[in-house]
């Protein structure tokens, strides 16, 4: 921090401020990354996860860095090779990963028991 800023934020704290969050801005507030934009940007990824976020952006006519901050701050998603993936298991997910898992489960006992013979 240069010491011209520091001599600004000592002026603005002995003025009385006492948040040192943002001040708001003039002009016209983002409208591209409302709820009705996260929602369809869900489902567009939901219903195919390999689009890049250009792709999306292209879909739903918004611009690729509000897409990219849609998809990784609002929806708590990132690329994992090549698909873009929730942070956090939903429920419906960890059910299907637990079906697949007991599903798999005897194929793993036979090919146990094939290897020993």
């Amino acid at each position: 921090m240069s010491r011209t800023q520091c001599y600004e934020w000592f002026k603005c704290f002995k003025e009385g401020r006492m948040l040192v969050g943002e001040d708001p801005r003039p002009g016209r507030h983002s409208t591209s990354r409302n709820g009705n934009h996260v929602e369809r940007v869900h489902a567009v990824i939901h219903g195919n996860c390999r689009l890049t976020v250009q792709e999306v952006a292209d879909k739903k006519g918004i611009s690729v860095g509000s897409c990219h901050q849609i998809l990784t701050e609002k929806l708590q998603m990132r690329r994992i090779s090549a698909k873009f993936m929730p942070r956090l298991l939903t429920d419906n997910q960890k059910e299907n990963h637990t079906e697949i898992a007991r599903n798999c489960l005897p194929m793993q006992m036979v090919m146990k028991t094939f290897s020993r013979t």
